[in-house]
């Protein structure tokens, strides 16, 4: 069947979003073209402002599982698919693809939530076969993007596991995070909480382009402290560090994570997986001109002389000498901060794991 060719949506930035294209997902069977119509539109006006639509979603399954060596969990639950906060390099985006949707401006603007997720999670739960592990929430798309105020799905898993006991991971780049505190800090009283909020820079400009609607840097630094100073086990992740555009950033984001209470850190180098790599690359040539060639030529030398790789060992952390160098300033600064002393990879406590009733019934003990 041949591909069908439609009309090619305005490329230029748009206020908000991360992505100024909406490419064809690797699965479509439609392409999209840019064209001259000659009604003279003028190419310096800026592109119209595109809403977030939500679509519900009501899940059959809600724990996703992987074996993968790279990560510290086997277990997830992503309540939304889709992210609004539009962060341009977010390793999540070609799984639009599978929707039907492109990992463009599609993915930060067609959402998709699981309205269902605490009662299908409280079934899944409540199986006989089910063999209680850390369950990580953040692993795709943020539980914490603008959308959970409305939605408060998120919260609603967390009810599911603090009643039952059940230790849980967060990654956030939201300070939306803060509202569960009621929730967090007595799990982790019982040592069934951590959370790891993401900061890979703390230039506000970069991070208005990088990430235009996630929390600002310094915003979620005074989380790391208020999550501390409740009681919670709270790090900060830097990722994903970008070559020549915020690798000069990992001591100070660092520093200014221990200051504010952080006691563990760990980084990502970024990733660019399938249409990634040229959502990427529009966006440097974008906003970044003059940098895009040396970032993307330091981007190849750690991967092998691609935009990616993809191999297990190697793609959170690159390889080559400029790979090893990373590693070893990152390590540098923790042991001088004081970071990851006797805390990483430390296990949550899956011992006090309780089934929840689905007749409702509390136990005799």
């Amino acid at each position: 069947m041949p591909r069908k060719t439609v009309n090619h949506e305005a490329a230029a930035p748009r206020k908000g979003r991360g992505a100024g294209i909406n490419p064809e997902g690797r699965f479509e069977h439609e392409t999209r073209v840019a064209v001259d119509d000659g009604w003279g539109v003028d190419a310096e006006a800026d592109p119209p402002l595109l809403k977030t639509t939500v679509t519900i979603e009501r899940a059959k399954s809600i724990i996703s599982r992987n074996v993968s060596p790279d990560v510290p969990f086997s277990q997830s639950i992503n309540p939304y698919r889709g992210c609004e906060h539009g962060c341009i390099y977010c390793y999540a985006r070609p799984s639009h693809a599978y929707l039907n949707l492109s990992p463009g401006v599609d993915f930060e603007t067609r959402l998709f939530a699981k309205v269902n997720a605490a009662e299908v999670l409280r079934a899944e739960l409540a199986r006989p076969s089910y063999r209680c592990e850390m369950i990580a929430l953040g692993a795709n798309t943020d539980p914490y993007q603008p959308i959970e105020r409305e939605y408060k799905i998120t919260r609603g898993i967390i009810e599911v596991l603090a009643a039952c006991d059940h230790p849980l991971g967060i990654v956030t780049k939201n300070a939306l995070v803060e509202r569960d505190i009621d929730l967090l800090a007595p799990m982790a009283q019982k040592n069934l909480v951590n959370v790891y909020v993401s900061i890979n820079n703390r230039d506000h400009d970069l991070a208005r382009r990088l990430e235009p609607r996630c929390s600002a840097p310094t915003r979620r630094l005074q989380t790391i402290k208020r999550l501390a100073e409740a009681g919670i086990p709270v790090g900060v992740l830097v990722a994903p560090v970008i070559p020549f555009l915020t690798d000069h950033e990992i001591e100070p984001v660092l520093e200014a994570a221990a200051a504010a209470g952080a006691t563990s850190a760990g980084y990502v180098l970024m990733r660019l997986p399938w249409e990634l790599k040229d959502l990427f690359r529009d966006w440097l040539v974008t906003h970044y001109p003059l940098k895009a060639e040396h970032v993307m030529s330091r981007v190849q030398q750690m991967r092998g002389g691609s935009d990616n790789d993809s191999a297990f060992g190697a793609r959170m952390r690159g390889h080559g000498e400029l790979a090893d160098l990373l590693r070893r300033r990152f390590d540098i600064a923790c042991k001088r901060l004081g970071l990851n002393a006797g805390q990483r990879g430390a296990a949550l406590d899956t011992a006090l794991f309780r089934p929840p009733r689905l007749d409702g019934q509390l136990g005799l003990f």
